[in-house]
């Protein structure tokens, strides 16, 4: 019946009976005769076997004679009820205790927050107001008025958990009335009308590191929805959004930004000032820097997050062209141009020569 040899072990039959409990129980297979059958003659071959007295007749005897007059014969035997408990224990409750309802930690809550580029740069605290359930007051978080606290429901006898008959075995449930609590309420608190608990707005404050990014969590352990009972309360994350900079561009831990310069400075150099988010830095711009040139500044730029270490803030240069030229501006440029004559477009003119000399050879 088990399809285990005859000097199998103790723990081989054990293995096959669970195998073969869990494939023929009748829950997986509702209104299945043939199933509860085999169920049933599952159990009294497991309930011969763990026997050692009874598994020494069967050995020497040869037959299934004795081993029980069915399954209500050994339905509260030790060895049946243990290996019974350990594979449908979860299933639909316990065979023979009862069970209360275990602490549960409550549920995590998420709290989306926007913060400047200074800010996630350099760390900030921000104050932040939460709703979440907590505690009522005036009853302490039991739910009944002052005084008057909860009794023994009527429909378990405060045990948590109801008997009944489940096809040709008793099966032990939660109780539908108390919800597993074996109490029940019969003054319900006026403020939180029973629950125990209250919705409330929280301040609580965020310490902000510096290095922080968009899509950074923080942990706030403790700060989330109250446990069930008696459990621990769920944690609040923090996620961060970092709004766009009218001015920076940001690329990790290095910042990008762009400078018109004056189309003199390019040609003779200077030294420009360029804004960083700790003040003000200056740079040389030699003679001759041409449109688009970058220029490093060392630790300018966003902190690790968790270290020490700086970014870089990278400054493109751009030479600006006047839009409007007073009468002195333009006669000083058509001079320029005069002495300079066709010298940029003579090198681009040999350089577009020499290209499509190449292309026809």
């Amino acid at each position: 019946m088990l399809g285990v040899s005859r000097n199998a072990s103790e723990a081989e039959i054990k293995k096959a009976f669970r195998r073969l409990a869990l494939k023929y129980h009748p829950d997986r297979n509702p209104e299945n005769k043939e199933s509860e059958e085999k169920f049933k003659e599952i159990n009294e071959a497991y309930t011969c076997l763990s026997d050692p007295e009874k598994r020494a007749n069967y050995d020497r005897f040869g037959t299934a004679e004795g081993i029980g007059a069915g399954f209500g014969a050994f339905r509260g035997g030790t060895a049946f009820t243990d290996v019974f408990e350990d594979i449908f224990g979860d299933f639909f409750g316990t065979f023979t205790g009862q069970r209360r309802p275990r602490p549960t930690k409550g549920n995590d809550l998420r709290y989306d927050l926007d913060i400047t580029l200074e800010e996630a740069a350099f760390g900030t605290e921000e104050f932040i107001e939460v709703p979440r359930w907590e505690n009522c007051t005036p009853c302490n978080g039991t739910g009944s008025m002052p005084g008057k606290g909860p009794v023994s429901c009527p429909n378990c006898k405060g045990t948590g958990h109801v008997r009944f008959q489940e096809g040709f075995f008793s099966v032990s449930r939660t109780c539908g009335r108390c919800h597993g609590t074996g109490q029940i309420i019969t003054d319900p608190c006026t403020t939180c009308r029973g629950n125990g608990k209250v919705k409330k707005v929280r301040t609580i404050s965020v310490k902000i590191p510096p290095g922080v990014d968009t899509g950074s969590r923080l942990k706030m352990s403790g700060e989330g929805e109250l446990g069930v009972y008696g459990g621990p309360p769920g944690d609040l994350y923090i996620i961060l959004h970092v709004d766009e900079h009218p001015f920076f561009k940001r690329d990790g831990m290095d910042l990008f930004c762009e400078i018109p310069i004056a189309f003199p400075h390019a040609a003779l150099g200077a030294e420009i000032e360029v804004p960083t988010l700790d003040g003000i830095a200056k740079i040389k711009i030699p003679a001759g820097t041409p449109s688009g040139k970058t220029f490093h500044l060392k630790g300018k730029g966003i902190q690790k997050l968790g270290g020490h270490a700086k970014g870089d803030q990278i400054v493109r240069v751009y030479v600006e062209v006047p839009k409007r030229l007073t009468p002195r501006q333009r006669e000083i440029l058509e001079e320029f141009a005069k002495i300079n004559g066709d010298e940029v477009s003579k090198g681009f003119k040999e350089k577009l020569k020499d290209l499509f000399s190449s292309a026809e050879k």
